[in-house]
């Protein structure tokens, strides 16, 4: 037998002819409760053959309420263990555990989901939903007799992570799965590490500086003898499962040398717009990002670079990319590939039309850029009124916002924008106390902890607040010639009853929010999927909130969804923890509900293979039979997703799922069949 396909515990098989099964139903706290009568549902499995118990309880997911399984299991000598409760993706880990520490096959259970299949959706029928209920429950034993032991498949697992982005996520992330003893390699598309972080100056609600914290996890992750650093890199190709990925990457040239780099950057006469400062100011093409960036050494931007050679003392310099291709094989994934700030359209607010119309990222790299002691200007005028616009490209509504390039709005809340927008706000006003400064919202949502301060604190600094509705934005438009201000901003006031205000403004700073990065081919290479709102979708945002539905492939800060600093932190240590418990035993187990050949009904005709829906998962294999060769499908149980194309597909019915066989779906419509004649006397 495979390695992989090895049994992992010491239950013995129970004979399938003589099943003795214990039926539960749950009241799920009176979420099922109070619409399906419990009692009458058990009262009536109970008459089924091979039920020998048939209980309800107020919580089968409670210490008490397993304790209780537990029990029955082991005085009454069940041998199967049917549960009707809430969906399965909440609690059929819970029950399995229960049934195994009763000394069952955790495979020996099957799970009824009464909670979502019947009571939420019949609650206004409670005569139809407890019918239901016995119907689903009666499906339940039918499927249980059926039931076999099986055991997990066991993967050898590489004691090697993967982390793709070097932002704080990513680095968080590594320097975590590191500590515990495991290889890393840290891929980096850009030169330089640290991401957006570095773009900025003070954090909330510490008013810590930004950079020296960034700084102390860059150094303690370059230290760590266990983390390889890849910056300009870029994975380029993937393969593999859980536990053994293998992935190519391509690394870019830095294209200068430690003897020549700043010498070659001084001479370079090509430059182009800093995105470090959004724009606000020109970088040459050969650059370091700020002072003090990690690597310190400058590298070419070799999307940019124009081709021509650079003279350096006499000299003439041709740089040239020599990307190399290299190949790593890793047991998981850390996806921490950051965010883009929302760019709005041209005209969007005035933006790109009216030079005095910026966003909240170009004021903050506007204040760091501006000395202390220095008055605020702005395209050569003093700022003596500021306007800062909440909500733009968030919470947008279809019909009246553009949409993107894929037709879609952004109707999410992008959360760390209020705080960052009061934050800065807050920082004019103590900067320079002259600066009348006003705040045009829809919600003010602080949500984190000690960040409603900061709205009090600007309540106090005299903040003007004006709070408009999604429906009706307010408009910036040019001031006339000879006004006092270059912009005006106008809309109605909800806080004074639909009050038109017109506000003259020097600057206006759009508060715009978080947008996934585009990373496409990612998603395509290892089959990932985006939610609606297009950021990495996990498996269970309670259950499962750091999982990827591809085993292996994990989740950490803003590639996930709008998160600030402390949650980017949080989700890449439960990313580094969740990493660390899945290959550091060495092998990873996976669930066993994949597909089964029967080799003796097989011939071969390859119609599985042309059905299967994941790469790998099925092929062809020729095999000596009585002197003859002939072909068999043969299942490669890492790849199996077990979604039963193949079973459909087979002429002969050869291939079957293991857990969810054909004979277990028939046996089950039967029973609904059955339930239905045999109940209908009942009265409810």
């Amino acid at each position: 037998m495979p390695e992989e396909l090895r049994p992992q515990n010491g239950n013995e098989p129970v004979p399938s002819d003589d099943a003795r099964i214990g039926a539960y139903v749950c009241y799920c706290g009176g979420n099922i409760s109070h619409v399906v009568q419990c009692e009458k549902v058990a009262k009536q499995v109970k008459k089924l053959p091979d039920v020998i118990v048939a209980r309800t309880d107020m919580s089968l997911c409670s210490d008490a309420g397993q304790a209780m399984i537990e029990q029955d299991i082991k005085e009454l000598g069940l041998n199967r263990v049917v549960i009707g409760a809430c969906a399965p993706s909440l609690h059929e880990q819970t029950f399995r555990g229960t049934v195994t520490r009763a000394g069952l096959n955790p495979y020996l259970y099957y799970h009824v989901g009464l909670r979502e299949q019947d009571s939420w959706v019949h609650d206004s029928d409670p005569e139809g939903a407890t019918f239901k209920a016995l119907a689903l429950m009666a499906a339940g034993v039918a499927k249980a007799r059926l039931l076999k032991p099986l055991e997990p498949i066991r993967l050898s697992a590489e004691h090697h992570a993967l982390v793709i982005g070097g932002g704080v996520a990513g680095l968080r992330a590594a320097l975590d799965i590191a500590r515990q003893g495991l290889s890393v390699s840290l891929v980096e598309k850009s030169p330089f590490l640290g991401g957006r972080m570095t773009q900025l100056e003070g954090l909330f609600p510490s008013c810590e500086e930004a950079r020296p914290l960034l700084h102390h996890l860059i150094d303690q992750v370059v230290a760590h003898p266990s983390i390889t650093i890849f910056t300009q890199s870029e994975v380029v190709g993937a393969s593999g499962y859980v536990g053994n990925f293998n992935i190519q990457v391509r690394q870019h040239s830095r294209g200068v040398s430690t003897d020549n780099a700043d010498n070659l950057m001084e001479a370079c006469d090509q430059e182009l717009p800093d995105e470090f400062n959004y724009g606000l100011s020109n970088r040459k093409v050969i650059y370091r990002p700020y002072a003090g960036c990690y690597p310190s050494m400058p590298a070419v931007d070799w999307k940019n670079y124009n081709g021509e050679a650079i003279r350096l003392n006499g000299k003439t310099y041709a740089l040239k990319d020599e990307p190399k291709v290299f190949e790593i094989n890793v047991g998981a994934i850390v996806m921490a590939t950051g965010f883009d700030p929302y760019e709005p359209y041209q005209g969007e607010y005035g933006y790109g039309k009216i030079p005095e119309v910026i966003t909240l990222p170009q004021l903050i790299r506007h204040l760091a850029l501006c000395k202390e002691g220095e008055p605020l200007i702005l395209n050569g005028h003093p700022v003596r009124d500021v306007a800062l616009i909440h909500c733009v490209g968030s919470r947008q509504i279809e019909g009246i916002d553009e949409p993107q390039p894929d037709g879609q709005v952004n109707p999410y809340c992008s959360r760390v924008c209020c705080t960052a927008t009061l934050h800065a706000a807050l920082e004019l006003r103590e900067r320079f106390p002259d600066i009348n400064v006003y705040e045009l919202y829809q919600d003010i949502r602080t949500y984190g902890r000690g960040h409603e301060e900061y709205y009090r604190r600007a309540q106090e600094e005299m903040v003007r607040f004006i709070r408009y509705r999604g429906e009706e934005r307010p408009v910036v438009l040019s001031a006339p010639a000879g006004d006092t201000h270059p912009v005006l901003v106008r809309g109605k006031d909800t806080l004074t009853y639909g009050e038109e205000i017109e506000v003259p403004a020097d600057l206006v700073v759009l508060a715009v929010g978080m947008m996934p990065r585009p990373i496409d081919d990612l998603v395509q290479m290892l089959k990932i999927s985006r939610g609606n709102d297009r950021f990495l979708l996990e498996v269970h945002p309670k259950l499962r909130p750091v999982e990827m539905a591809v085993n292996g492939i994990l989740l950490a800060g803003t590639a996930q969804s709008p998160m600030n600093i402390q949650e980017s932190l949080a989700t890449a240590s439960a990313a580094a923890a969740k990493a660390t418990a899945l290959l550091g035993k060495g092998w990873v187990e996976l669930p066993p509900f994949i597909a089964r050949v029967d080799p003796e009904k097989c011939e071969g005709s390859g119609a599985c293979v042309d059905a299967c829906l994941s790469e790998g998962a099925i092929n062809l294999q020729t095999f000596t039979e009585n002197g003859h060769q002939v072909n068999r499908a043969v299942i490669e149980p890492a790849n199996c997703c077990g979604c039963g194309a193949c079973v459909s597909a087979c002429p002969n019915s050869a291939i079957d799922i293991q857990g969810w066989s054909l004979a277990q779906y028939e046996a089950m419509v039967e029973a609904i069949a059955g339930v239905s004649a045999e109940l209908m006397e009942i009265t409810i």
